[in-house]
């Protein structure tokens, strides 16, 4: 209580007052004091197990705020604990609370404490409850909760296991994932699995496991959504009853006793919808305001929906389907199920399907039974269909009536295509395109064809429904009237008879104009298209044809037929190949012949060529000519753009030259040195280049210009020998004189009356001489007589036994034979001088020449000089006589006497005609070491004697005979072969 202040300038209260503030503060005191709370009695707990939630209810109390605690009694944890407001239940003056347990309440046991609270004032607690989980001891089984739980999408269960007693806890699993447990009591363990997805229709297992395999529980909890339905609406088909449809809209995930349950204006509906998400159900009367209430374990919805039963008619499918056919035309019949439909306006959709193709016709009235379907096609397959709505206040289309076959009736044929091909030489082919099946209109038979010359026939033939070319020729055209028209008429047949002849007009003369531009067609798409200027004669219109590039003579053609007001068209084809040429013509047509105005030429796709060039190489002195043949047409497979050359190195490839001429399929490479070289040459079009064709060759060297420069060469000396020749013949005389002079005769000097000694001769260093006597030669002649000398110096000093120079040519000397008969002595130094001067002036010197010596020889003579000596160590021997050879005496008869030098191997040559002139001697040899072996240790002699004043060969018998008969004209013009015989 407060009171009142005093200001401090005046005076103090009195005690009184101060006494009268205390006592009243006191007892503010004390009666906040009396104010006790009273403790909650009678506590009462109501669980429900499947919600997991308790009711407590208790008495007593006046406090509107409580403590409530709830505990694990096993082991004394705290599970909640707060602060409540609760009010009293004035009726039964009870308080009440719900709590909800995040475990399942068969866990374990919980304790339950409650106590008033004011403010920071508390009662007592009051009296504990227990509620009773399922983990006794008394309950040995393993046990795992809650039991089939269905739970909504992506909330959180908590699972508890209880084990058996006296067993030991293993691990828990859901869906065969492990989880983390917490432990509750002594025998209950807990998991909590968050964000449940959805289960399928079997649920989800939870498996606890013991200590062992064999111990184990589980349970199974189902996850899924609550109902909500959409899209409700009400229709009638009798006009009486009502059809109520929805759609179940998302998937609940669950089934069997726990789907959704329908209730339609609060009547049970059976589900006898066609399809799983699409509901229906049947009410027998009409409601103008509907109602649908859909519910499962996690909810419901509901749905409204009002119409009138005008507004919402919607006929069943026709029944009874039936037809009459005819060949362009047809009527398809059929019935209702409700008599009731024959008042009722309907408006009807038939759908009409052919070969793929489509039609849908629609038609109107009251009570509507059949259709007429006109513009059909003879012997075609037809499948109908129909179904109707209301014509007034249209709410839907009925469902389709069960699909109706039928076939119509045949008739002939239509007119087929027609054009001709022309080749060069006034041949050609009528050709034609088979008929579809819709053109046929039945099976065909075959063709008719008549040929027509001034509106005549004047042949017709009929071919086979598989022939669609018929070859022609045009003979002597040029005897056909200018006026006449030659044309061919092509006429199908079937069962029902001919079609309408198509007519076309045959040239009869291929006109020789200028040839015209060819152009290239571009593909695009699926085909070619193609532009041009309008032509006034085309009073028919226009054909445009194409065939493959590379035929030449009846060529499968094809061709389309374009209006005469349209100058452009696309053409498509099945056939077009890639890499194929083809040749596109446009024609004008009229009354008269086709006349061609355009070409082109086009590719549906270019590639690369299929094969290469023909390559070739030839040499032209340093440089190297490359020369290939054109790709045939059909192998090119596009537009050739040009060739590239390439010189080969290795693996790598040179580009010497891009020829874009086509015309030009040769190259020259210049400049080359010898060496083999590789080439390859190729095409390539806008795809690329083909894989090219190689050659090789190997530059040799210019054989053209070595085989001028020896033919020069020849002709250089040709030329100065005969120069040579002509100036050697006119200045013969002097050639003569100077290579060839006259040999004189020999001439000697002095007095020869009377006889003379013998010539001194000077005998060969390797021949051994000994004169010997022989009685049977003719002392009376002169004979010709070998003397051995001595060697001299230039002094006449004798050399004695010094070995003798074989390189200088022997000398002998030859002497007439003295008339005595003294013996022959050699020439010592010591002889008269008068002896030698005489025999001196008779001797005549003649020179051996190209004699090889093959060592000393020795003279061993007598040295008394006597000719009765026998003891012979020469090893040739000289015979005089027509027997034996010797040495003869120039220009000599024969001798009386023969002088022989005795030999034990002798060499006997023919006898030697007698003549004048100089005479060989009779025992030359031939120049072979086996042949002095033959002759003992004489080595032959290997040359000819001549004259010391002449170098020629002293003549052989036969020789000079022959020379003496040889006319002197004949010896003067073969002046120049003894001129290369001449021996320097």
């Amino acid at each position: 209580m407060p009171c009142i202040s005093v200001s401090p300038s005046l005076k103090p209260p009195s005690k009184p007052l101060w006494f009268i503030c205390v006592l009243l503060g006191l007892l503010t005191v004390n009666s906040h004091a009396n104010v006790v709370l009273t403790v909650p009695q009678e506590l009462s707990l109501s669980p429900n197990m499947y919600t997991q939630q308790v009711l407590i209810s208790w008495l007593g109390g006046s406090a509107t705020t409580f403590d409530l605690l709830i505990l694990r009694t096993e082991l004394n944890e705290t599970v909640f604990y707060e602060t409540v407001s609760v009010t009293e239940n004035p009726v039964s003056g009870r308080h009440q609370w719900t709590w909800t347990s995040v475990e399942p309440l068969e866990c374990t046991s919980l304790s339950f404490q409650i106590r008033s609270r004011d403010g920071q004032k508390t009662s007592e607690w009051s009296n504990t409850q227990i509620l009773q989980g399922n983990d006794l001891p008394s309950n040995r089984n393993f046990n795992m909760y809650p039991q089939d739980r269905i739970v909504q999408v992506g909330s959180s269960t908590t699972f508890c296991c209880i084990v058996g007693e006296r067993k030991l806890y293993g691990s828990m699993y859901y869906n065969k994932t492990l989880l983390n447990s917490k432990r509750l009591s002594r025998r209950s363990y807990a998991v909590t699995v968050v964000h449940q997805e959805p289960s399928g229709s079997s649920g989800i297992n939870v498996v606890c496991y013991g200590n062992s395999n064999s111990d184990l529980t589980g349970t199974v909890v189902f996850v899924g959504y609550p109902p909500r339905p959409s899209d409700f609406e009400c229709e009638t088909h009798d006009l009486i009853s009502a059809v109520c449809q929805w759609s179940a809209g998302r998937d609940t995930f669950l089934y069997g006793k726990r789907k959704t349950h329908y209730l339609l204006n609060n009547r049970n509906c059976t589900d006898d919808g066609l399809l799983q998400n699409q509901k229906q159900c049947t009410v027998g009367e009409w409601n103008n305001n509907w109602t649908l209430v859909a519910v499962n374990n996690l909810g419901q919805y509901s749905l409204t929906y009002s119409a009138e039963i005008s507004h919402r008619v919607r006929p069943v499918a026709p029944a009874k389907l039936s037809y009459v056919v005819r060949a362009w035309n047809a009527t398809v019949l059929w019935h209702w199920k409700y008599e009731s439909y024959s008042t009722l306006a309907l408006v009807c959709e038939v759908e009409l399907t052919s070969e793929g193709s489509k039609t849908n016709y629609t038609i109107s009235g009251v009570g509507v039974r059949s259709v007429d379907l006109v513009d059909l096609n003879p012997n075609e397959e037809y499948v109908v269909q129909v179904r109707c709505g209301a014509q007034q206040n249209f709410w839907k289309w009925g469902n389709w009536s069960k699909p109706l076959l039928f076939k119509t009736n045949t008739y002939v044929p239509d007119a087929p295509d027609v054009w001709m091909w022309m080749n060069k030489d006034n041949s050609g082919q009528i050709v034609w395109k088979p008929l579809s099946k819709r053109q046929s209109h039945g099976q065909i038979t075959g063709y008719e064809v008549r040929l027509w010359i001034s509106e005549k026939v004047q042949h017709k033939e009929m071919v086979s429904a598989k022939t669609f070319a018929l070859p022609f020729n045009i003979t002597n055209p040029a005897t056909f009237p200018s006026d006449n028209k030659v044309t061919v008429t092509v006429s199908a047949m079937n069962a029902d008879g001919s079609s309408q002849p198509t007519e076309v007009v045959i040239p009869l003369r291929l006109k020789d104009a200028e040839p015209l531009t060819v152009s290239r067609a571009v593909y695009s798409k699926q085909g070619f298209g193609l532009f041009w200027q309008s032509d006034p004669n085309a009073t028919s219109g226009y054909v445009v044809d194409w065939h493959d590039a590379s035929c030449m003579h009846d060529c499968p053609v094809e061709w389309t037929k374009v209006a005469a007001e349209n100058s452009n068209t696309f053409i498509e084809s099945a056939n077009f190949q890639p890499g194929v040429r083809y040749n596109i013509s446009l024609y004008s047509c009229s009354l008269n012949a086709p006349e061609l105005l355009q070409r082109w030429q086009g590719y549906m796709q270019e590639l690369v060529p299929s094969t290469s060039v023909a390559l070739s190489t030839t040499q032209q002195g340093s440089d190297i000519i490359l020369t290939w043949t054109e790709i045939p047409l059909d192998r090119r497979r596009g537009f050739l753009l040009g060739y590239n050359v390439y010189m080969s190195n290795g693996s790598q490839l040179t580009l010497l030259a891009n020829l874009s001429d086509l015309g030009n399929r040769s190259y020259k490479v210049k400049g080359l040195s010898e060496g083999s070289y590789k080439f390859t040459v190729k095409a390539y079009t806008s795809a690329g280049e083909d894989t090219g064709a190689t050659a090789s060759i190997t530059l040799e060297p210019y054989t053209d210009w070595l085989i001028l420069e020896i033919l020069a060469s020849l002709g250089i000396t040709a030329l100065f020998l005969v120069l040579v020749t002509f100036i050697c013949y006119k200045k013969r005389k002097w050639v003569k004189k100077a290579f060839y002079p006259d040999i004189p005769e020999p001439k000697l000097p002095g007095d020869w009356s009377r006889t003379q000694g013998p010539l001194d001769v000077k005998p060969s260093p390797h021949s051994v001489v000994h004169i010997i006597e022989k009685p049977e030669c003719d002392s009376s002649k002169e004979v010709l007589v070998v003397i051995p000398e001595e060697d001299e110096d230039e002094d006449g000093h004798v050399m004695g036994d010094e070995p003798v120079d074989t390189d200088e040519p022997t000398s002998l000397r030859y002497y007439n034979q003295v008339v005595d008969e003294r013996p022959i002595r050699p020439r010592f130094p010591d002889s008269s001088a008068s002896s030698t001067s005489s025999l001196d002036s008779a001797r005549t010197d003649v020179t051996y020449t190209g004699i090889q010596t093959s060592g000393s020889l020795v003279f061993r003579l007598d040295p008394q000089g006597s000719s009765e000596s026998h003891e012979h160590q020469a090893d040739l021997s000289v015979t005089c006589g027509d027997v034996g050879g010797g040495y003869r005496p120039q220009m000599q008869p024969r001798a009386s006497n023969d002088v022989s030098l005795a030999s034990s191997k002798p060499f006997l040559e023919p006898q030697a005609s007698s003549g004048g002139g100089y005479k060989p001697q009779c025992t030359w040899h031939l120049d072979s070491p086996d042949e002095a072996e033959e002759s003992g240790d004489l080595a032959p002699s290997l040359g000819s004697p001549t004259s010391i004043a002449s170098t020629q060969f002293l003549l052989t018998d036969g020789e000079e005979n022959t020379e003496e008969r040889r006319p002197l004209s004949s010896a003067a013009a073969n002046w120049f072969t003894n001129l290369l015989s001449v021996t320097t």
